[in-house]
């Protein structure tokens, strides 16, 4: 009786829209907001009609590029070879972080294996986009106190004004910064799979999905884990959450990894066990850091190469 009344606390507590969301953009103020029509610039939104598989293969071709150099820097010290970054469109650089100092030998082989599988999947996309591919965007992986990571973490209120966030300054630090990437690596693919017409790239984006969705948990295990003995680590998942459901809409549907009751909350789900959707311009709105419809920003400052660039005004 114990476990199931347990049980229906958790699809309760996953129907029920969670309380004191933050605002997220109290912490960038009036600018972020103001200069969103001017970032947009002359880009609109792809019509639906018109998006080809293509389109949604290199629009998850960019978002692989920014895990794959996030974690390759992590890992390495270092970022891709240039020969995994041409493409159509403009290619750009990489403003980089440093190699994390793990002291934690679990979080550092469990990095090695999460950076391997992010380039394994530029190069499988690459290769199955063929000329098509676009190029590396500019992408913004580093930590100076301008740079998107110290924004976001300023925002969600891990640091104070004027301060910055450095996800490679311990182990720590860097389970935050791929926090922040991969729950929303998993809801992009989901919402993109249903639009691909093409079974090949449809059963593709699946398995990208699967392995997103391992390393998704993999994050948050540890993170719950490092939590028990360090609550302020739990305590900065949900504000990470926080920040990330005030930029995709009016939906509260993200979560941190507060237990809920007595049991963990690893996987996301919501009251039917699913995991949920986010569409292209959602993404767009975390990864530029802004709730605007605009075209750049954050960890992409120029913005993301190819047909979907444009994020959702919310």
């Amino acid at each position: 009786m114990v476990e199931q009344t347990q049980v229906l606390e958790v699809f309760e507590e996953r129907a029920r829209r969670r309380e004191n969301r933050r605002d997220f953009f109290r912490a960038f103020g009036a600018v972020a907001v103001a200069g969103g029509a001017a970032l947009a610039g002359n880009a609109t939104p792809a019509d639906a009609a018109t998006v080809t598989d293509a389109d949604i293969l290199n629009f998850a071709l960019n978002l692989e590029y920014l895990e794959a150099q996030f974690y390759t820097y992590a890992v390495t010290g270092a970022g891709l070879p240039n020969s995994m970054l041409t493409g159509t469109g403009t290619q750009g650089a990489v403003t980089g972080g440093h190699q994390v100092p793990f002291t934690d030998t679990k979080v550092a082989a469990y990095a090695k294996e999460i950076a391997a599988d992010e380039a394994a999947h530029v190069a499988f996309l690459r290769t199955a986009l063929g000329s098509a591919a676009v190029a590396q965007p500019a992408i913004d992986v580093g930590t100076a106190p301008s740079g998107a990571f110290s924004t976001a973490a300023r925002a969600a209120g891990l640091v104070g004004a004027g301060q910055s966030f450095d996800p490679y300054a311990s182990d720590e630090n860097f389970l935050l910064g791929a926090f922040i990437f991969e729950d929303v690596g998993v809801t992009a693919y989901k919402g993109a799979a249903p639009l691909l017409t093409n079974k090949t790239y449809t059963e593709a984006a699946a398995g990208i999905l699967a392995v997103e969705a391992y390393h998704a948990s993999l994050i948050r295990t540890t993170l719950f884990m490092k939590g028990i003995q360090t609550p302020a680590l739990i305590d900065a998942t949900e504000a990470i959450s926080n920040a990330r459901d005030s930029l995709d809409g009016s939906t509260d549907d993200d979560q941190g990894v507060r237990p809920i009751g007595t049991m963990s909350n690893i996987a996301p789900l919501d009251a039917n066990g699913l995991a949920y959707s986010r569409s292209a311009g959602q993404v767009l709105n975390i990864v530029y850091l802004n709730r605007m419809a605009v075209s750049r920003g954050g960890f992409f400052p120029n913005g993301v190469n190819g047909a979907i660039n444009l994020s959702a005004a919310s």
